[in-house]
């Protein structure tokens, strides 16, 4: 190992044998790594079990793991073995080589073991992490992106809901719509998605801490976890407590599974408002083009003043990352062999990447692209004239095959419905307006 380095002979026999991808954790949950452990020496000082000056030094250094000041010293891959054991021991190590140098006497020891991880395994310490890195990203940093994102979305349904325009069924005509209602629908799939990724958060408020090896709590205080959960919770700002039972705690993962599966719909809701933004913006003369995105960038290299929906196509690229993650979460929560998950690292490091593209991706797309968007109602107008299916309006007057004929005769001459209705002589001219009133089209019975 590296002159100076605070790891040591453990993390360096792992590092030897897991030289796999280079990926290392991510800051979340070295962060909250560093928040257990600190909480742990303070419990363990109150229970008597350590040393006061002892366990300060140690909280004071797990207090710099958790702030990022020895990102550095953790060394090894994601890809490990699959109780996150050889990260929890990296962490021991450098706890407990910081605290010596913070430690006033001369040649104080702190072992890795038996003072860092007093009360504690890799079997309840990493999936407790895994618990505390999710939420408090989930909560800190997704869901006040999406929050943006629906306010967003709700305020250009308000500045666009006197545009009314063709809607589209199999991507072809439908009847008529507001933009407007288009944005609302999206602002309001933004807000169940919300509401998923809050559920999976509080599911992951159980934390294994105090199972120990198995579940059994060996070797740890039985108030241990409660009195180290009420640090983390003053850590966090968030309500943690204690799993109900210690087993299901340490031997599945589904909570993780369950969180993912509110990250994975939230990102196909995502896909769809994305892609369907994406749609009616492409043109701007031979696409829909009932809408202008802002420039953010040249769009082609070759061809100028094209304009792409690039940060549409981003979160587009996003989705489908967490979609792929989810897969990972999946098949590594199903690996819950007996009294272990086993699969626990990667399962932490695909699910903190997902919250972190989500929130990030969110909060560009919001901020760079449905802020400035743009209704071109003449656009809609048009559009919306040669939409032949305006005669479903027609059904109550002349019945379904009678509209169907104006429709099928519209579509065929490139005329709109309103003409072939008038030059057929179907409905007298002072009714027309109201039997083909587009805006009353797109309202409800009761009103909208």
């Amino acid at each position: 190992m590296p002159e100076g380095a605070l790891y040591g002979a453990q993390t360096q026999r792992a590092l030897e044998n897991f030289p796999i991808s280079g990926q290392r954790f991510p800051r979340p949950f070295l962060k909250a790594l560093g928040l257990v452990k600190q909480a742990a020496a303070l419990t363990n000082a109150e229970l008597g079990l350590l040393g006061h000056e002892l366990a300060d030094a140690m909280a004071a250094a797990a207090a710099e793991v958790a702030e990022g000041k020895w990102d550095g010293e953790f060394v090894l891959d994601v890809y490990q073995t699959g109780s996150g054991t050889s990260t929890n021991m990296n962490a021991n190590e450098v706890i407990a080589r910081r605290a010596e140098q913070l430690l006033p006497a001369e040649g104080s020891r702190v072992h890795p073991n038996d003072h860092v991880n007093l009360g504690q395994s890799s079997n309840d310490v990493i999936p407790t992490v895994i618990h505390v890195a999710a939420r408090t990203a989930m909560e800190e940093d997704l869901l006040p992106a999406l929050a943006e994102l629906r306010q967003a979305l709700e305020s250009k349904a308000r500045e666009f809901d006197d545009v009314v325009k063709s809607g589209r069924t199999h991507l072809m005509d439908a009847t008529p719509v507001r933009l407007g209602q288009e944005f609302a629908g999206w602002a309001r799939q933004v807000e169940l998605g919300m509401a998923r990724v809050g559920a999976g958060s509080v599911e992951m408020a159980e934390l294994a801490l105090g199972g120990t090896a198995t579940g059994t709590g060996i070797n740890t205080h039985p108030e241990f976890a409660a009195r180290t959960i009420r640090r983390i919770n003053a850590a966090t700002g968030l309500e943690f407590r204690e799993a109900v039972d210690h087993f299901e705690a340490q031997g599945a993962k589904d909570a993780a599974v369950a969180a993912s599966g509110a990250l994975n719909t939230l990102a196909v809701s995502l896909m769809k408002i994305a892609d369907d933004i994406r749609w009616l913006a492409s043109g701007p003369t031979s696409g829909i083009h009932e809408i202008t995105l802002p420039a953010v960038q040249p769009g082609s290299s070759i061809m100028p003043g094209k304009v792409n929906p690039v940060l549409a196509e981003a979160l587009m690229m996003v989705a489908a990352r967490v979609m792929g993650n989810h897969a990972t979460i999946t098949t590594a929560g199903s690996r819950g062999n007996l009294e272990l998950n086993a699969m626990m690292p990667v399962l932490a490091a695909a699910l903190l990447e997902s919250v972190a593209l989500l929130a990030n991706g969110c909060r560009a797309f919001t901020e760079r692209c449905v802020v400035g968007i743009r209704a071109n109602p003449e656009r809609c107008k048009e559009l919306l004239e040669r939409n032949p299916s305006i005669a479903t309006a027609l059904n109550p007057l002349m019945g379904y095959d009678g509209a169907a004929e104006v429709a099928k005769e519209a579509a065929r001459d490139g005329v709109s419905v309103r003409e072939v209705v008038l030059r057929r002589g179907l409905i007298p001219a002072e009714q027309i307006d109201e039997a083909l009133d587009v805006r009353a089209m797109t309202e409800r019975e009761e009103g909208a």
